[in-house]
């Protein structure tokens, strides 16, 4: 009966995406700022119905609901017509609502946690990423897509996902010994997304100046020349910097709630504006710096410590969960159906499994055990993080943002979306069951 509801869901937008053109022919007879009106409330009903339905078909299924958003969205791709007329604005929509997810990411981890498995954090974020990339490129270009899109979906698939991972995270109860694991799972979503989103912007940067990205000799050149390792690193520095304003607003908020408390006045839903406001100016303050703002809205989540404080900030969490549940997910997820169309993920289907595979069997074990040697880490923890590589948020963005700049690059996001489609459906619902194979979990 579930999947049922899942067919009718799909079966509802086909018909829909049938329709939309005569309705858009209409909108656009309107003239002007009417037309503008129209069509800004018919893209905005479709992502906020839509997405409402996929999440409520996708329970008590096997799917997550980003994986059917993200379907629906194409599905729905004549339908959502106007955003392709204005990438810049599905760039922008896209970016902040990263931004707001990324500071949930760091919420989620407690700072005094994080401290203890920062180390192995930092080696599976920084150089697992640089062992996916150096792995995944050459076995792209095998698989015969030119090196444009080689390396630029290297870089992209390169970030796993807060947002998947979190609620897969909360499904499984570790032992005692085993606990670090969400931890190093959660926190390397995070920070490899920081890292994802500079080193794709490095590599955009080096297609668009026309340099060579056509073999692993170049791109490794490119990235790791001393000029670009200059810019990298003053991405990072000027992230962390941003970071730790964003995290001296959430302190002044803190301290301004807990008066508020002590004076027996009570929280209030008007305060989540404030919160949501915190990644978007941090993302803004890293930008105006040349720092990156990915990295500073993770910085400013984890070091508040927000989600770990006391009680009195219960509706503000509880109100940043919903709208990030409700709205971001959905439209960052939906807003791939624009710029792909069903055609497109039907031509790309064998290559699109094949990169999944090459993924998920190939580049994320090695990156794992490569990137580990250093730390402490045990085996039961390495096959553990071997299965958890869930792409998906950030690597959708960073794909509309990369192919918005190089639409010649037709196979980008639909290859994105194979892989975002094959690691949320199998991996969420493998995880708990390798952790139990495993006996890191009760």
């Amino acid at each position: 009966m579930n999947y049922l509801k899942i067919a009718a869901l799909l079966i509802a937008a086909f018909l829909l995406n049938l329709l939309a053109p005569g309705l858009l022919e209409r909108f656009a007879g309107l003239g002007g700022l009417e037309t503008v009106i129209a069509e800004t409330l018919w893209c905005a009903g479709l992502f906020f119905s839509f997405g409402w339905a996929c999440g409520k078909a996708a329970e008590g299924t096997v799917f997550p609901s980003f994986t059917l958003q993200l379907l629906t969205g194409i599905v729905l791709h004549d339908a959502l017509a106007p955003i392709t007329a204005q990438p810049v604005l599905a760039v922008v929509i896209c970016t902040a609502l990263a931004a707001i997810i990324l500071k949930g990411g760091g919420d989620e981890l407690d700072r005094r946690d994080f401290s203890k498995i920062a180390f192995p954090t930092v080696m599976l974020a920084v150089a697992g990423y640089l062992v996916t990339l150096l792995i995944l490129f050459p076995l792209l270009l095998l698989l015969g897509l030119d090196g444009k899109t080689a390396a630029l979906l290297g870089v992209i698939l390169g970030s796993t996902d807060p947002a998947a991972l979190i609620p897969t995270m909360k499904r499984i109860v570790f032992k005692n010994k085993y606990k670090h694991l969400a931890g190093i799972a959660l926190a390397e979503s995070a920070l490899n997304d920081a890292v994802g989103a500079i080193f794709t912007a490095a590599v955009a940067g080096m297609i668009g100046l026309g340099l060579a990205v056509d073999t692993l000799g170049a791109l490794v050149s490119g990235l790791f020349g001393v000029q670009n390792m200059l810019h990298l690193g003053g991405q990072f520095l000027f992230g962390i910097v941003a970071g730790m304003v964003g995290w001296g607003m959430m302190a002044a908020y803190e301290r301004y709630q807990s008066g508020s408390a002590q004076r027996g006045a009570e929280e209030t839903t008007y305060d989540f504006a404030f919160v949501l406001a915190v990644p978007l100016i941090t993302y803004l303050l890293a930008q105006a710096i040349h720092g990156n703002g990915f990295l500073a809205a993770f910085i400013a989540g984890l070091l508040s410590n927000y989600h770990h404080s006391r009680g009195i900030f219960h509706t503000t969490l509880r109100a940043t969960e919903i709208k990030v549940e409700s709205v971001a997910k959905p439209v960052i997820f939906m807003m791939v159906g624009p710029f792909v169309a069903l055609g497109d993920l039907w031509q790309t289907a064998l290559h699109g499994f094949l990169v999944a595979l090459v993924f998920i069997l190939i580049a994320r074990p090695l990156a794992v055990f490569a990137s580990m040697l250093p730390t402490r880490l045990g085996m039961k923890d390495k096959l553990f993080l071997v299965i958890v590589r869930e792409t998906g948020v950030i690597p959708v963005v960073l794909a509309v943002i990369a192919a918005a700049q190089f639409p010649e690059l037709k196979q980008l996001l639909p290859l994105t979306a194979w892989v975002v489609i094959w690691t949320l459906t199998l991996l969420p619902a493998l995880t708990p069951w390798w952790a139990r194979k495993l006996a890191v979990a009760e």
